[in-house]
């Protein structure tokens, strides 16, 4: 059925009467004064009141309909409570919910499920009342001179009554700006009447005992589908499909672009460079007459709900609170990034004009907002829909559209952009812990950090030196175990710090230094050797021979020159710099005693087992001496010389010390700590090597769910539990289960460290002996060759691992060609194949 026109004839009256058993009008012809029009007709139903607005030219046909639909249809179960059926259609503006609520009005109205429709744009509580007025007006022929009075009649004429002629009617408010409008003016509940409500407010006084549908953006496809509706053939799929990422998804934003596009001629690709530079402004990519009969452009769309916002309780916080998170990860934002001291601060100085003087007053009397206010502000800007607060995921609690970001930035000078930039990096800093144990919100810091450099300008974060909070960032990528992305990130940091800094600058040489540390826990030892050689030179001709940083690139070289298979040399360069850091920082400096910890640790990678032990037994009384008996430093020196007495053959008192020494780590650091799981690792392989293969197995197959629960899976601590169970099920009979599990090691290793990683070239060997030790020995002696050829392409031919896998390579040619061992062998007929090759078998890596 089709709406009716409104009929513009409108008569005021006075003492009009209404017959609710057949909504017939009965107006008495008495009291009426000169100054009033005559009484009006009531309009006979099916009746429409208000105006739909017309529908989107590419209107897209969403799982939200479905739920509205659902939400608000008439069937038995709802009959029994009349309340469900009101719904609140609410979300950020810009994402349809007025073309949702029309589509749906229209639909049900066209079907004939209505008799009467009433549709008012509900901005203010005015306009509510005229609406009303107007359908009383209509549908009673009341006086709408009284617009009160009006509105108050056609309330009483919804609420049914017995023997009253059943109306089935929906009313929809549309775009209700606060929910205090409609105090007293909700439309009552029946079981044949239906109310709607769109607004992008979502404060509990609108949606509690109603139907919530909350609207998003669209979904990827679907703004495919309309641009490629909207815009010419011409426009290749990859590129709307980019634009519509750019624009987040947002329906208007995608029909305001079209139509820029469509007007201007310009291609999806220009487009997207105009989005993306710096120097434009939303508004300028706004066409200058806008589809679809819209009213404000993106840029605008949201300008009154931050006002709005902003004047609500703690009133003058919702802006700049908002500003701040305009330079963040809009897919998430720890919320203690937002609540962080340096954000408060910030807070307490830009509160703005809406907060009372008194409030202002006291807040520029302080120097930082109460933490509680930060969280109503969110609550606040979330009740508007300009953000989405989560506090049960605290990692990702706010998220806030990238284009309602983008406006808010747009409102800044570029000042204080630059100026927020280092709000926001200091209140990163500030959330950040130290110990990532939690991995989700190291993950989650790492975006916004990412965000924020991505955001900012030329040398926002480089003034005056390089925030740390790139450093940072880059050290928690590393940490996590992507080495190759620390080094990328480092690289970057690099080129900006000399391009804003100077090469000689501290903090460019202090990039230089990450990125020659993390090209070296990439794989890459002997690039970062040469790297801090270069460094080292270049920091003694800057700062001087004697100067603690450049003590520090020689501690690095000297690790990485072992790392790359020079042991001795590494020896010979931390004995040199041990006798340096006495002489300019002291015998008992904490970096003195790490360099004589080093020392021990390469004077045994050398072959010197003794000497290393003996020095480490040294260095754990000073150390108890200067940092105390429970100091990490001191546990960490304990753990090594655990592990030195285990290389000289006494695995059953390594295996004792690092029992007592787990005890103090858990009591010191936690169970979770990464340095009580390295304790765990090593007592581990003590104990198989002590000849408790099955309770290492065991130890280890616990410790991988704690490191789990600790760090990701692909962790390189978790990589090396991995390993180590491998090899303990192996040692424990089960050789086919171990080459198994190396096989899927190897695999992963591969993926998340590179195929030229030392980490994987070990998987790699560790997987060809115990494919051997199965039963397979010519396919171990060829896995070993492929190996000898990587290993000499990667480390050099003269680097130990190579020259064991070498050793290796020989081994099991001569085994298989002594009497190829069968499939189904059994342990013991391997042990005996074994001891006919080797008197003692070589150690792995």
């Amino acid at each position: 059925m089709q709406p009716r026109e409104d009929d513009a004839s409108a008569g005021p009256a006075r003492g009009d009467l209404v017959d609710l058993r057949d909504g017939t009008f009965h107006a008495p012809v008495v009291g009426v004064q000169n100054n009033h029009a005559g009484p009006r007709t009531p309009k006979p139903w099916p009746h429409q009141v208000g105006t739909i607005p017309p529908e989107a030219v590419c209107f897209q046909d969403r799982a939200e309909r479905a739920r509205l639909t659902a939400a608000l249809a008439l069937d038995g179960a709802v009959m029994d409570a009349p309340t469900a059926r009101a719904g609140v259609v609410v979300g950020l503006g810009g994402v349809g919910k007025t073309q949702l609520a029309a589509h749906y009005a229209r639909s049900i109205w066209r079907s004939g499920q209505l008799d009467v429709l009433v549709w008012i744009t509900a901005g203010n509580r005015e306009a509510v009342v005229r609406g009303y007025a107007a359908a009383g007006a209509d549908l009673l022929g009341v006086d709408p001179a009284d617009p009160d009075g009006a509105a108050a009649a056609f309330l009483a004429w919804l609420e049914p009554k017995a023997g009253q002629k059943v109306c089935r009617w929906l009313v929809v408010l549309d775009d209700v700006s606060d929910p205090a409008d409609l105090n007293g003016r909700w439309p009552p509940a029946c079981p044949t009447g239906r109310v709607l409500v769109t607004s992008r407010r979502q404060d509990a006084a609108l949606i509690t005992g109603r139907h919530q549908i909350l609207v998003g953006v669209f979904t990827p496809a679907e703004s495919l589908a309309y641009l490629t509706h909207a815009l010419p053939p011409s426009e290749p799929h990859d590129e709307l499909a980019a634009l519509a990422e750019d624009l987040g998804h947002l329906p208007l934003a995608l029909s305001q672009a079209a139509a820029y596009l469509t007007d201007t001629g310009t291609r999806a690709a220009d487009y997207r460079r105009l989005l993306a530079s710096h120097t434009t402004h939303l508004c300028d990519a706004a066409p200058d007459t806008l589809p679809d009969g819209q009213q404000r452009a993106v840029a605008v769309t949201w300008a009154l709900s931050i006002e709005h916002a902003d004047r609500l309780r703690p009133a003058g916080l919702a802006r700049p609170l908002l500003q701040l998170a305009a330079f963040l990860d809009g897919n998430g934002i720890p919320d203690t990034v937002l609540t962080s001291t340096p954000a408060r601060n910030y807070l307490a100085l830009h509160r703005g004009s809406s907060a009372p003087q008194e409030q202002a007053d006291e807040a520029q009397g302080r120097r930082e907002v109460p933490e509680r206010d930060v969280r109503v502000a969110l609550s606040v800007l979330r009740r508007l829909s300009l953000i989405q607060h989560t506090r049960t995921t605290p990692h990702t609690a706010v998220r806030v559209h990238q284009l309602v970001q983008r406006a808010t930035r747009d409102s800044l000078s570029a000042d204080a952009c630059r100026h927020m930039a280092h709000v926001v990096a200091d209140a990163l800093m500030d959330a950040w812990p130290e110990s990532e144990l939690d991995t989700r919100l190291a993950q989650a810091m790492r975006a916004n950090t990412g965000a924020l450099a991505n955001l900012v300008e030329g040398a926002a974060l480089y003034t005056d030196g390089v925030h740390r909070v790139l450093y940072r960032a880059g050290r928690s990528l590393g940490e996590s175990g992507q080495f190759n992305a620390a080094v990328d990130h480092f690289r970057t940091v690099h080129e900006k710090a000399d391009e804003h800094l100077g090469a000689d600058h501290p903090d460019t040489m202090a990039a230089r230094n990450n990125l020659a540390s993390w090209r070296g826990e990439s794989g890459d030892a002997a690039g970062a050797a040469d790297a801090f050689a270069d460094l080292v030179s270049d920091r003694r001709r800057v700062q001087g021979a004697d100067h603690p940083d450049t003590l520090a690139a020689r501690h690095n070289l000297a690790h990485c020159r072992g790392e790359a298979g020079d042991a001795a040399g590494a020896v010979e360069a931390f004995a040199s710099l041990v006798s340096d850091r006495r002489r300019v920082q002291g015998a008992d400096h904490p970096d003195t005693l790490a360099a004589r910890h080093n020392l021990a640790r390469w004077r045994g990678e050398s072959g010197h087992t003794a000497k290393a032990a003996a020095a480490l037994a040294e260095l754990v009384a000073v150390q108890v001496r200067v940092q105390g008996a429970e100091h990490p430093n001191t546990l960490a020196v304990k753990h090594s010389l655990a592990r030195w007495r285990g290389e000289l053959g006494n695995a059953v008192g390594a295996a004792e010390a690092l029992t007592e020494l787990l005890t103090v780590q858990l009591r010191v650091q936690g169970a979770e700590h990464l340095n009580t799981l390295a304790v765990k690792h090593s007592l581990a392989r003590w104990r198989g090597e002590a000849g408790d293969a099955v309770g290492a197995a065991e130890a280890l197959t616990e410790l991988l769910a704690d490191q789990l629960r600790a760090q990701s899976p692909t962790h390189p601590n978790t990589l090396a539990v991995r390993h180590s169970l491998a090899r303990w099920r192996g040692e424990a009979g089960d050789a086919a289960g171990a080459a198994e599990a190396f096989a899927a090691l190897v695999s992963d290793r591969r993926r998340v460290q590179g195929p030229d990683h030392r980490d994987t070239l070990a998987a790699r060997h560790n997987l060809a002996h115990w494919r051997g030790e199965a039963g397979d020995a010519a396919g171990a002696a060829e896995a070993f060759a492929a190996l000898v050829s990587d290993r000499q392409r990667v480390q050099g031919p003269d680097h130990p691992d190579t020259l064991l896998s070498r050793r290796e390579v020989l081994a099991w040619r001569d085994r298989a060609r002594i009497d190829p061992v069968p499939k189904a062998a059994d342990r013991s007929t391997i042990r005996r194949w074994a001891a006919r090759l080797w008197r003692k078998r070589p150690a792995r890596p």
